[in-house]
């Protein structure tokens, strides 16, 4: 089974910079790189919304958010890791933040209908 776990959440002040990190552990015989990641949030009674995605290799990248230039996602292939970077953060990012991995061939778009591993979740508290 793939194992995701999230990082780096907690209360932060509004106008400041939080870099979330995520670990991703394959399923026996898979690599890392067999992975599309992404960064999704989700508010309490809303749906879970797509923050950015990236593919296998890094070299593409997908924010579907509306106020996309204040992120910025990352993956290591080394180390089996994912960040994302939210600058200048607004209390409307109080969420819970979740880092999920789906197979290459099945991703198509920074949804979470295309992702099938999930981690635990992460609490984003912005104070204004």
């Amino acid at each position: 089974q793939v194992q995701v776990v999230e990082s780096g959440g907690g209360l932060v002040q509004a106008g400041e910079s939080l870099t979330l990190s995520c670990t991703v552990t394959p399923k026996p015989g898979a690599n890392f790189d067999d992975y599309a990641l992404g960064w999704f949030r989700q508010v309490s009674g809303k749906e879970r919304e797509g923050v950015a995605c990236v593919n296998w290799s890094g070299g593409n990248t997908y924010y579907p958010h509306s106020d996309k230039a204040r992120f910025t996602i990352s993956r290591d292939n080394v180390k089996n890791s994912v960040a994302l970077q939210i600058r200048r953060l607004k209390p409307e990012d109080t969420a819970m933040y979740y880092c999920a991995a789906t197979p290459t061939y099945k991703f198509d778009y920074c949804s979470a209908s295309f992702f099938d591993y999930w981690g635990q979740g992460i609490l984003v508290n912005v104070s204004s």
